[in-house]
C-alpha cells in the first residue's frame, strides 16, 4: 500500500477527526522545526486518538483550568510534549498562545521540552524521566476514590486519563504503578497504549518483546485493543473503558509514529529529531495541509475552541452543587482542596508540646514520629500515610490513619507493597490531586529507589512528606547493604527538599510540624532506629528545628570549641562536651536537624550559631559536605566507607563515632 493510499484510508475512517488530527500535527511539526529539537514522532502518531479523547470524553473547561472535579490528563510519554501544548492552544487555554508555541524549548517560554507542572494551565504534573506519569496518574486515581467517599460522588466523580509509550512500560516504575492500581481496581484510571514498535533504539524487537495487553491483562486491568488512527474505534473503546467501573483499563492503540511522513513515519529517526523542511512540506502536503506555519485554518480552529468549551456546562452544575452543599461540608471540601490547615491543627501541636516537656521520653526518632503522627493526625483528615512493605519498622500507622484502603473501601492507609518509587510517584499525584497531604515510608538507603519520584516532588514544589527510618549505621546487624552513608548528602543535594534528622522527640515533632507547614516544598524525615533521650527539656514555644540548626547546650562562657551534630550524634556530641567542660573547656554544641533551613536563615544568626571557635562536626554518614560548616572534612567524623554488621554500639566503637573521640579531636583542635 502506497504512502497516499494508507492515509487515504485512515482519513476515511473519521473525516471530521483526521482533520482536526492534523491541526495537531501541523503545531509540532512546526514547533520542532522551529526549535530544530524535539520529538515530532509521537504527537503525530497520537493525534487521532488524542483529539478522540479530547472531543468526546475528556471533562474539563478551558476558561476554568483548575476545576477540581475536571478529569486529569497525563501525558506519562512526556517528550511528546508538543501534542499536549496543541492541545491545550487548540482549545483555548488563555496562557498557551501562538507565541509560546513558536517559542517551543526557549528560554523563558512555558513550553519545556517535557512538560513543567505550574509552567503552564493544563500540565497536571511534570513527567520527563518515563513511567513516572502514570505512576503519578495512580495517585491521582487515588485520591479521587478516597475523595468521593468522603465528600460524595456529586462532588468528586471525574476519570484520570493516562497516554504512555513503550518506554513507559519498559521503566520498572511503569509496572509497579501497573500492578498497584489493579491490585487495587482503580476504574477511573484510564490508559492509552502509545503501541508504535519503535523506541530510540530503532525497533521495539531490539529490547522489547512481552504481549503487553496480557500483561495488564494479568495486573487485573479491562484491556482492550483498537488502530489508533481510527477515530470511531477509540471513541468505542474508551465509552467501553468508562463503563468497566471495577478494573483500571487500559486500551493498546495501534499507530505508526510520525503518522503521515512519507519518509520517516515508522522509524526511529522520526522519534527524536526535527523532520527537516523538505520532509516536514512534504508530510504536510501528503496530509493535505496547505496553511502557513503556526497558522490553524479559520473553520478548524472554531472547531477546537468549541472543543475548549464544551465542558462548561457540567462546570457550572458542579459550582451549583458544591454551593448547594451543606455549609459545614463544603467549607470543609474548600479547605482540602486549597491546602490550608484545620483550625484544630495549632492546639495539636502545642497539646503535644506540652506532653513532651511534662514527660520527657528516651525513644528512637521513629518512634518519636510515631507519637508525633498520632497527636498530630486526629486533626488533619487530609493525611493520608502508607509504607512500602515496612509498617511495622518505618511506624507509619497510627489510630487517626488505621483505615486501609483497599479495593472494597478506600482508606487513609496505603499499602503500596515493595514499590518505593510507585509509592513516592502515586504521593506526588496525590499531592497533585488536591485534598491531601499524603507520607510514606520505608529505610533510608532505599531512598534511592525513589530518588527520582523525590526528585521532581521537590522540582514541582509538591507537599509530600517522606518518611525514612534506620538512618545510619546505627540500624546495625542488616549490615553495609541496609546502612546509609552518602543517602543524606545525596538527598541535601536536590535542590527545594528539606531533609530533617532530628535529635530527639521534640526535634522530631517540630519536624513533622515543619513538614506539615511546608506548602511549596517536600520534606523527608531520617529517621534512627536506636533510642535517643530527650535532650529538649525546658519547654520554648518557639520551633527551633524550624531554624535549621540552634545552640542545644553551652559550657562554660565564650567557646573554645563548637561541635556541630544531627540526629542520634547530638546525644554523643552532648555527651563529649560535658567530658571536655569538665576539663575546663568552653563547649558550644549545635544541633543542625535541616541543613536546608539553617542555610534560608540570615547571615547573622548564621555567624551567631556556628561562632568563631574551631569547630567539629559529628555525623554517622558519608564526610563529605560537611567541609562548608567545619573548613575541612579533616574536621569531621563520620564514615569513610561502609558499614557492616554487627550491634550498633559496636559499629559506633569501630567506626570512631563515640564520645571519646569527639573529646580527643576537640582537644586538638582547641589547642
Amino acid at each position: 500500500m502506497t504512502t497516499d493510499t494508507f492515509l487515504s484510508s485512515k482519513a476515511a475512517l473519521d473525516p471530521e477527526n483526521f482533520k482536526l488530527a492534523n491541526c495537531i500535527r501541523a503545531l509540532s511539526i512546526d514547533a520542532v522545526e522551529a526549535a530544530a529539537s524535539g520529538h515530532p514522532g509521537a504527537p503525530m502518531g497520537l493525534a487521532d486518538a488524542a483529539t478522540v479523547l479530547f472531543r468526546k470524553h475528556l471533562k474539563f473547561d478551558a476558561q476554568t483550568p483548575d476545576w477540581p472535579d475536571r478529569d486529569r490528563f497525563v501525558l506519562s510519554n512526556g517528550h511528546a510534549s508538543m501534542l499536549l501544548y496543541s492541545l491545550l492552544h487548540l482549545c483555548g487555554y488563555e496562557d498557551m498562545t501562538i507565541e509560546e508555541i513558536r517559542n517551543f524549548r526557549q528560554w523563558g517560554s512555558i513550553t519545556a521540552g517535557h512538560p513543567e507542572h505550574g509552567h503552564a494551565k493544563g500540565v497536571e504534573t511534570t513527567t520527563g524521566p518515563l513511567g513516572q506519569g502514570i505512576a503519578t496518574a495512580v495517585g491521582m486515581a487515588l485520591a479521587e476514590r478516597r475523595l468521593a467517599d468522603e465528600f460524595g460522588d456529586d462532588l468528586v466523580n471525574h476519570n484520570t486519563y493516562v497516554i504512555v509509550g513503550d518506554g513507559c512500560l519498559q521503566e520498572g516504575i511503569g509496572q509497579e504503578a501497573i500492578s498497584l492500581a489493579g491490585h487495587l481496581g482503580l476504574g477511573k484510571l484510564i490508559v492509552l497504549y502509545d503501541d508504535n514498535s519503535i523506541t530510540i533504539d530503532g525497533p521495539t524487537s531490539v529490547s522489547f518483546s512481552e504481549d503487553v495487553p496480557a500483561r495488564f491483562a494479568a495486573c487485573g486491568w479491562h484491556v482492550q485493543t483498537c488502530d489508533g488512527h481510527d477515530g470511531s474505534a477509540v471513541d468505542a473503546a474508551l465509552t467501553a473503558a468508562k463503563a468497566a467501573t471495577d478494573k483500571p483499563s487500559m486500551i493498546a492503540l495501534k499507530t505508526v509514529i510520525g503518522f503521515g511522513s512519507p519518509n520517516k513515519a515508522g522509524t526511529a529517526g522520526v522519534h527524536g529529531a526535527a523532520l527537516g523542511k523538505d520532509e516536514a512540506d512534504a508530510t504536510k502536503k501528503a496530509l493535505g495541509w496547505t496553511a502557513p506555519a503556526f497558522t490553524i485554518p479559520d473553520e478548524l480552529a472554531e472547531s477546537w475552541k468549541k472543543i475548549g468549551t464544551v465542558g462548561q456546562d457540567s462546570r457550572k452544575a458542579w459550582e451549583g452543587r458544591l454551593a448547594a452543599a451543606p455549609e459545614d461540608k463544603r467549607r470543609e471540601f474548600e479547605r482540602r482542596v486549597s491546602g490550608t490547615l484545620p483550625a484544630g491543627y495549632e492546639a495539636a501541636v502545642s497539646s503535644a508540646r506540652d506532653s513532651l516537656f511534662s514527660e520527657p521520653r528516651s525513644a528512637a526518632t521513629r518512634k518519636a514520629s510515631q507519637m508525633a503522627l498520632e497527636a498530630l493526625a486526629p486533626a488533619l483528615p487530609e493525611m493520608i500515610g502508607g509504607s512500602a512493605d515496612l509498617t511495622g519498622s518505618n511506624l507509619t500507622r497510627v489510630p487517626a490513619v488505621n483505615s486501609q484502603f483497599s479495593r472494597e473501601a478506600s482508606g487513609r492507609y496505603i499499602g503500596y507493597g515493595v514499590r518505593e518509587f510507585a509509592m513516592a510517584a502515586a504521593m506526588n499525584g496525590l499531592a497533585l490531586h488536591g485534598g491531601f497531604l499524603p507520607y510514606g515510608g520505608t529505610f533510608l538507603v532505599f531512598s534511592d529507589y525513589a530518588r527520582n519520584a523525590i526528585r521532581l516532588s521537590a522540582l514541582m514544589g509538591l507537599r509530600s512528606i517522606y518518611v525514612m527510618t534506620h538512618d545510619s549505621i546505627g540500624l546495625g546487624e542488616d549490615g553495609p547493604t541496609h546502612q546509609p552513608v552518602e543517602h543524606l548528602l545525596s538527598l541535601r543535594a536536590i535542590p527545594n527538599l528539606t531533609v530533617f534528622r532530628p535529635a530527639d522527640t521534640v526535634e522530631t515533632l517540630e519536624a513533622w510540624d515543619c513538614a506539615i507547614r511546608s506548602m511549596n516544598a517536600p520534606s523527608l524525615l531520617a529517621l534512627s532506629r536506636q533510642a535517643v533521650p530527650q535532650l529538649r527539656l525546658e519547654r520554648t514555644e518557639e520551633n527551633l528545628t524550624a531554624r535549621g540548626a540552634y545552640v542545644i547546650r553551652q559550657f562554660g562562657e565564650g567557646r573554645d570549641i563548637t561541635l556541630i551534630a544531627t540526629g542520634t550524634e547530638v546525644a554523643l556530641a552532648v555527651e563529649a562536651a560535658e567530658s571536655l567542660a569538665a576539663d575546663g573547656l568552653a563547649v558550644a554544641v549545635v544541633s543542625m536537624p535541616s541543613w536546608e533551613l539553617f542555610d534560608a536563615q540570615s547571615d547573622a544568626y548564621r555567624a551567631d550559631v556556628l561562632g568563631t571557635a574551631p569547630r567539629i562536626a559529628i555525623e554517622a554518614a558519608g564526610k563529605l559536605g560537611w567541609a562548608r560548616y567545619v573548613g575541612s572534612e579533616d574536621n569531621v567524623i563520620g564514615l569513610s566507607g561502609f558499614g557492616a554488621s554487627a550491634p550498633a554500639e559496636r559499629l559506633y566503637e569501630e567506626f570512631g563515632i563515640t564520645t571519646e573521640e569527639i573529646a580527643r579531636k576537640a582537644k586538638s583542635l582547641a589547642g
